[in-house]
């Protein structure tokens, strides 16, 4: 089980290796000069050079990125092109209010997809389940943004933020809701129709069926025989949309004007501020790599079949 544990988490860095090399890489292929997109066309060319020599454009790209790995792992983000601070300064306090909004998201939208997906594979083909996938259909088929525009007008008086600081608990809660229902609206959709489809994928199996045949009821069936068997899809689904609240919200962001990762990581877009870009990039991977291993470790555990691959 340990090494089975360990494999997964080696896996999980190994990834993360793979993702900061292609970060590195599409940052440095994207067209235009990062000097004269910072400094401008009024720019002298001295001044210019100097500011090449400066990022270290002198340099070759494997060297230039084994030295941004290596300050990585040491917990120095580089410094920003634009305002010349400590990333981590700036990125740190985004951070923490992107998962004040994915917690926020998650409080209420994963205890209710799980809860509906279950009640609509109880009540497959009734009203309820009926009704369900049409309320799913079209949550997911209306963007984010669409979703976040509608919530704006309805709610004019809700309150908007350029920054968290000095606010009360209170406050930011107000702030966070309508974002927060936005993104609940979205990830709510997917995980229940995941959870749905996992536990009606399970009801077709002979011990399922041989549960029914000795007059058990559903909703028994569903909750003791095919809901714990159907736990590692739903728990990996789950992990996924606790990964998109994460790094999946750079639009909502934006419509809210919500101070998260996103928001910042679409301002440095915007500058060509490419360290910055390459911080939020690995913040994101890094995010979404780790949830994942976590879901895969936790699948394990609760089917034991997985630790015995055929």
């Amino acid at each position: 089980m340990l090494r089975l544990v360990a494999t997964r988490a080696g896996l999980g860095i190994l990834t993360l290796f793979a993702v900061s090399v292609v970060i590195f890489i599409c940052t440095q292929i994207l067209p235009g000069d990062v000097a004269s997109a910072v400094l401008g066309n009024q720019a002298t060319p001295e001044a210019l050079k100097a500011f090449r020599l400066e990022l270290g454009l002198d340099q070759p790209a494997y060297a230039r990125y084994f030295n941004w790995l290596w300050g990585v792992l040491h917990g120095d983000l580089g410094r920003s092109l634009t305002n010349k601070r400590d990333i981590i300064e700036d990125l740190w306090p985004r951070f923490l209010n992107t998962l004040f909004l994915a917690g926020y998201t998650a409080l209420f939208a994963v205890p209710l997809a799980v809860g509906l997906g279950i009640m609509a594979a109880i009540r497959e083909g009734r009203w309820q389940d009926r009704l369900a996938n049409v309320l799913t259909l079209i949550a997911i088929s209306m963007p984010e943004f669409f979703i976040g525009y509608i919530l704006i007008a309805l709610f004019p008086g809700a309150s908007l933020a350029t920054a968290f600081s000095g606010i009360s608990f209170s406050d930011r809660v107000a702030i966070t809701t309508l974002p927060a229902i936005t993104l609940t609206l979205l990830v709510t959709a997917h995980m229940l129709r995941m959870t749905r489809n996992s536990v009606l994928a399970i009801m077709s199996t002979p011990y399922v069926e041989m549960a029914f045949l000795k007059g058990l009821k559903r909703s028994r069936v569903v909750s003791r025989h095919a809901l714990p068997n159907a736990a590692g899809p739903i728990v990996s689904v789950v992990a996924l949309n606790l990964a998109y609240l994460v790094v999946g919200v750079v639009v909502v962001e934006n419509v809210f004007t919500y101070p998260g990762v996103g928001q910042y990581m679409v301002d440095a877009v915007s500058k060509r501020d490419v360290p910055v870009i390459q911080a939020c990039g690995l913040v994101f991977a890094g995010v979404f790599v780790t949830l994942n291993t976590i879901a895969d470790m936790v699948a394990i555990l609760v089917n034991p079949r997985l630790r015995h691959p055929r």
